[in-house]
């Protein structure tokens, strides 16, 4: 089963995908959507068809004491319009840390402030499928 894992942000969707056993999450690509989402919707839908993705994990930003906040009950709605345009699964995945670990991440491969910056949210999107795919496995 292939998936592919979004990460939400303010400006952009970072994306990353699995490969067809959906055992390893590889990074994608960034889209941006300047606070619309929505208007991201008919490129997720090429590349679910180009993809042939299977289901979706989205990263569900919650707080260090496990309240959901603003952004995400923003996420939440995400969800529902992925589920609604899509009528694929969308599952969701913790994401606290995740940026903190991408960003790390980079900041081990001696990756400059503006290349992370042009990057890091399709890393988080990789790091967030990834811990899913570990988890589906065990």
């Amino acid at each position: 089963m292939r998936y592919l894992g979004l990460d939400l942000g303010t400006k952009t969707i970072g994306l990353a995908l699995s490969d067809k056993t959906g055992t390893i999450a590889t990074s994608y690509k960034i889209l941006r959507h300047d606070n619309n989402p929505t208007s991201c919707l008919e490129e997720l839908k090429e590349i679910i068809a180009q993809e042939e993705v299977e289901a979706l994990v989205l990263g569900f930003p919650k707080n260090m004491n496990n309240t959901i906040g603003f952004r995400g009950e923003e996420t939440l709605a995400f969800q529902k319009q992925l589920e609604d345009a899509f009528s694929l699964p969308v599952y969701l995945e913790d994401e606290r840390l995740s940026t903190k670990q991408a960003e790390d991440v980079l900041l081990l491969g001696d990756t400059s402030r503006k290349k992370r910056k042009k990057v890091i949210d399709k890393v988080a999107a990789t790091i967030i499928l990834q811990i899913f795919l570990d988890k589906r496995r065990k």
